[in-house]
């Protein structure tokens, strides 16, 4: 089920990530942190290409980037639509033939993918809107071959609570610290939120050990958009600061999502 393998990949460079600033201002950290682990992968495994499963992968946002570090990568999604824009990018992208779309969701997994067959699993977005996020996970996991990583980002606690606040909605913001699921009313879109022991936690009962620990989007749901665009140096400035606010525990309670590696305990011992 996996993508042919392109006999030349193209090169690409460290940040050639999910593009557009404002874009790349809310996904560099768990683009910097996923590119490092994949290298390292492609160290210790002695091979160029990877075998990356992206559950959720949607139209192809790390998908994609992944696929032009040379890397084959199969996308599981639910929606028709996604997958569509997901082939129309990667053949911008010129990596159609190492990005493969399949239709199904975490639940049914391995009705559509191979068990254990993975150097890297991507989890984004996903585990906030399942209904059992821990069989989720476990599945996630159960893709991994014996030494292999997982890039898992899901919804963070402080940032909802934080922004409800700032919003004067001030009994929503304590609805939300006080429900077992994060949610601040019955309106809540999101399913489940997470705090950032919550997540570790699940990832270590999934059988991983905890490799990091990042807050994403700590400050840029926060600031104006009109000052990043029009103020000069203000963008990179602030991808600056969400870069070193990212792995600081105090910062991680008030992110708007939480971004957790975890490694199969071969790959650690490795």
């Amino acid at each position: 089920m996996r993508p042919p393998v392109s006999p030349r990949p193209r090169p690409a460079s460290p940040r050639s990530g999910p593009s557009s600033p404002r874009a790349s201002l809310r996904t560099a950290v768990v683009w910097d942190v996923l590119k490092d682990a994949l290298d390292r992968r492609v160290k210790a495994t002695g091979r160029e290409s990877l075998d990356v499963l992206d559950t959720g992968g949607g139209s192809g946002n790390f998908a994609v980037p992944v696929a032009r570090l040379g890397h084959r990568v199969t996308v599981v999604d639910p929606s028709p639509n996604a997958l569509f824009a997901l082939e129309r990018r990667a053949a911008e992208a010129s990596v159609a033939d190492r990005v493969q779309g399949v239709q199904g969701d975490a639940h049914g997994l391995f009705d559509v993918v191979e068990r254990g067959g993975y150097d890297a699993v991507l989890c984004h977005g996903v585990l906030e809107y399942m209904d059992d996020p821990a069989e989720g996970l476990r599945n996630a996991v159960g893709a991994l071959r014996p030494e292999g990583v997982l890039s898992l980002l899901a919804a963070g606690l402080g940032g909802a609570v934080l922004a409800r606040a700032l919003a004067g909605h001030f009994t929503e913001a304590r609805q939300a610290l006080s429900d077992p699921d994060g949610r601040w009313g019955e309106g809540d879109p999101v399913p489940h939120r997470f705090t950032a022991d919550q997540l570790t936690a699940l990832v270590e009962a999934a059988g991983l050990g905890v490799a990091s620990v990042h807050g994403v989007r700590v400050f840029a749901d926060l600031v104006p958009g009109v000052l990043v665009d029009t103020e000069p140096g203000a963008l990179d400035a602030l991808l600056k600061l969400e870069t070193a606010a990212a792995e600081l525990a105090a910062f991680h309670s008030v992110a708007t999502q939480l971004h957790v590696l975890g490694e199969t305990r071969e790959s650690a011992e490795g």
